[in-house]
């Protein structure tokens, strides 16, 4: 019975061994390493600028759960690259959004994905996007440039907005009925302040006192007429503001 029963065990030891054999052939002993994602193809098609292979080799590698996180973030960056180049705009900036979730800390990256916010008209994002690469490296260049100048651009934005819908006097001593009419017309109180502006600039640019007094009486004589002719039958208070300001301007603007 005893024998019987090592035979059984000698068995089943046996059986073991020989169903672990086939993982450590490969090594004499060891484990059969996991064969490793190849994603030379898709960096080569990336850089090669050949879309059709790209699109292929690089799915192949991100798409792929056994890829390595490295290599997942370099595949993602070249087509997304690649993507950036063909104008894809949407598509790259999921590829480089992607990259950066899963390694936060390249700075280049943050700024070519500002740099695609810029493009799509996002500038928030994309000074948002350019802020944070400074932070990782405050003396990236390209960052430092696009963030001076998104930071510039939305300065102006916003005093745009701080004036818009505001005409060039204060809507509080307006007493004329035409004043009230442009105070009350986001419009017109536009229309009302890039006269008033354009008709400043072209007075300071005049060549001598006398033209600069000939161009303000112009303005004045409108004004009057504007005052006049408001509430009249036939009167178009918006086609005169408009008309007066294409005169100052001249008929293709400034």
């Amino acid at each position: 019975m005893r024998s019987q029963t090592l035979i059984q065990l000698s068995g089943a030891v046996v059986l073991a061994v020989l169903s672990l054999s086939p993982a450590r052939a490969a090594t004499g002993g060891e484990p059969a390493a996991v064969t490793q994602v190849d994603i030379a193809p898709c960096l080569a098609a990336a850089a090669a600028d050949d879309m059709d292979k790209a699109n292929s080799a690089c799915a192949a590698v991100i798409d792929n759960e056994k890829t390595a996180k490295a290599d997942l973030v370099k595949a993602l960056i070249a087509r997304g690259a690649l993507m950036a180049r063909h104008d894809q705009i949407d598509r790259a900036i999921a590829d480089d959004s992607r990259a950066l979730l899963l390694d936060p800390t390249l700075a280049d990256l943050f700024n070519a994905r500002g740099e695609l916010w810029l493009k799509k008209g996002d500038k928030p994002k994309a000074v948002q996007d350019f802020g944070a690469a400074l932070k990782i490296d405050p003396n990236h260049e390209k960052a430092k440039a696009n963030h001076k100048a998104m930071a510039r651009e939305l300065e102006r934005i916003g005093a745009q907005m701080a004036v818009a819908g505001k005409p060039s006097f204060n809507c509080r001593s307006a007493a004329r009925a035409v004043e009230k009419a442009i105070c009350a017309n986001r419009e017109l109180a536009d229309l009302d302040r890039e006269i008033f502006g354009s008709n400043a600039r072209v007075i300071r640019e005049a060549r001598n006192p006398a033209e600069a007094k000939a161009l303000q009486r112009e303005q004045d004589e409108f004004i009057a007429r504007r005052n006049a002719g408001y509430g009249r039958p036939g009167y178009d208070l918006k086609k005169a503001m408009q008309e007066r300001l294409q005169r100052i301007n001249g008929r293709d603007g400034y």
